[in-house]
């Protein structure tokens, strides 16, 4: 059986451009965060948040913002001191005129008061989206100038703040690099990796050696999870019946195989995945209603 998308309402477009979302439940509540700014990508953005008891009436609990910089790809996670933690990529322009970029870190107890954005890692790094495991948060930092761009290196942390290198992505096909990674860690202890544009990685501890496949799908802001009963499910921008947008997967560690299409279309994608009630909670942003705005899908998935 397919999946049942169940409703999809759009929760926010107070913007020009809303986009890069992400999802997650903190104290009983819906969170999601997002970047906000006059287009695509020639514009600076800020980060909002906006908070939700239902999943239907929505509140912005907070904007951040940087002088000069465009923050994007905001991604939620909680620390093992129970804080909620945005990762951000920040660039630095003059006009148009870019300069460098590398990333922001920001911290919150309630959601409602974050700290101002600090910058962690070297220039020109992008960390996308932490995942913690027994008290280590881990993630890929895309690297995308230089002699040798988008090389992915896997970092570790276990405050937000300070990273210890483990590894870099080198994948089979030199005409590809590492981009947008997602990484979640099974109940034995193996990482799995969803990397643009079209990788899946698997490794044990300490993640050091790392097997690649590659699927045939072209993804872009990918991203998934482990349901409850064992299964993987992934969304990223990508075809599902020659139809192009924001799409559903089945998943397993050497395999991706679209199986919905969310209502969407032109620029759109970077879903955020919490399991909640039984049902899939999907944020994810989409232009098919002309104005480029944040979505909210509830999806009854198959039993296995």
């Amino acid at each position: 059986m397919p999946p049942t998308i169940l409703a999809v309402d759009k929760i926010w477009d107070q913007a020009p451009h809303s986009a890069f979302t992400d999802l997650i439940r903190f104290q009983n509540h819906w969170w999601c965060t997002f970047r906000e700014a006059t287009d695509h990508g020639e514009s600076l953005g800020t980060t909002r948040v906006i908070c939700s008891q239902d999943g239907e009436t929505w509140e912005s609990t907070g904007e951040l913002a940087e002088a000069g910089t465009d923050l994007r790809d905001p991604k939620l996670s909680i620390t093992p001191a129970g804080q909620l933690m945005l990762v951000m990529g920040g660039s630095k322009y003059r006009g148009r005129e870019y300069l460098t970029r590398s990333p922001r870190v920001a911290f919150s107890d309630d959601g409602h008061d974050w700290s101002p954005p600090v910058q962690v890692l070297a220039e020109d790094h992008w960390l996308w989206r932490v995942t913690w495991h027994e008290g280590i948060g881990y993630c890929v930092s895309k690297l995308g100038e230089g002699q040798d761009p988008r090389r992915g290196f896997l970092y570790s942390t276990t405050n937000g703040l300070d990273w210890e290198w483990i590894t870099e992505f080198r994948l089979p096909d030199d005409e590809w690099t590492a981009s947008e990674t997602t990484l979640r860690i099974m109940p034995d202890g193996e990482m799995i990796a969803l990397i643009r544009p079209h990788w899946i990685g698997t490794s044990r501890p300490p993640y050091v050696d790392w097997s690649f496949t590659r699927i045939d799908a072209a993804l872009g802001g990918p991203n998934f999870i482990r349901w409850s009963s064992g299964s993987l499910w992934a969304a990223s921008r990508g075809r599902f019946d020659q139809a192009r947008g924001t799409v559903l997967a089945r998943m397993t560690r050497t395999s991706y195989e679209p199986v919905a299409l969310l209502p969407s279309a032109g620029d759109c994608s970077y879903p955020g995945m919490v399991e909640h009630d039984g049902r899939l909670w999907l944020s994810y942003y989409s232009t098919h209603e002309e104005k480029t705005s944040i979505y909210l899908a509830q999806i009854e998935l198959p039993d296995d």
